[in-house]
């Protein structure tokens, strides 16, 4: 899973039995319900690496956007640092940024964005650009998220998978996105959940309207409609 953005009515729909869940990081920004998304990251069997936004919302980072998601952005990080708690917040910027995990002699390597830049390079589906980013990474499947648009790759003798959303999609399919892993054979998901709930959270926030209204836009229509 990646990309959760504080939309707990999404993460709550995804009930498939898991080994373990890799958890490709941001779990806050854009949606109003951080708390209980952080909560469900911290559970035993979930492995979690930073996101650029996890990163943003432990340290405080301010940003000044004026449109797109930057704007959302700037209006929804001082929510989420007064919505979530002080142990939240150390404990998304004591993640690591990547991780390197074996599971049944499967080598993964976790990261954000991408392996030369973890929190901010936006990966897209094309081998040629991902043969040049994974020449020295020593895994079997290379696990990213960041562009909300999910994806397989067969990269030489390596695995790229990126499972798209769970909480904001940016296809124009709003169901909630992600990958199932098993035996090296890749599944991509989506699934229906109660829109119209993460709709009301949004409703119910103190976020300004406009903010609100362009949310909800995301929310309905997997994609930034209006400018």
């Amino acid at each position: 899973m990646a990309d959760i953005h504080a939309n707990w009515s999404a993460l709550q729909a995804i009930t498939e039995p898991y080994d373990v869940c890799l958890c490709l990081g941001d779990l806050v920004d854009y949606g109003v319900e951080p708390a209980p998304c952080v909560a469900w990251a911290r559970q035993e069997r979930t492995l979690t690496v930073r996101g650029n936004h996890d990163h943003g919302v432990a340290q405080n980072v301010t940003l000044s956007g004026r449109n797109g998601f930057k704007f959302l952005t700037t209006l929804t990080r001082p929510l989420m640092r007064e919505l979530l708690s002080p142990e939240d917040l150390r404990y998304l910027g004591q993640l690591p940024v990547s991780r390197l995990v074996t599971l049944d002699n499967t080598r993964f390597y976790l990261v954000h964005a991408s392996p030369r830049d973890p929190l901010d390079e936006y990966a897209p589906p094309d081998v040629e650009y991902w043969q040049r980013r994974l020449q020295n990474i020593e895994a079997d499947v290379v696990c990213v998220g960041h562009t909300h648009q999910p994806y397989v790759l067969e990269v030489g003798d390596k695995l790229v998978i990126n499972p798209g959303s769970v909480g904001q999609p940016r296809d124009g399919d709003p169901r909630a996105s992600y990958a199932i892993v098993e035996d090296y054979k890749v599944e991509l998901r989506r699934i229906e959940y109660p829109v119209e709930q993460a709709v009301r959270a949004i409703m119910d926030s103190s976020l300004p309207e406009i903010a609100r209204e362009k949310l909800i836009d995301v929310v309905r229509n997997g994609k930034l409609k209006t400018a």
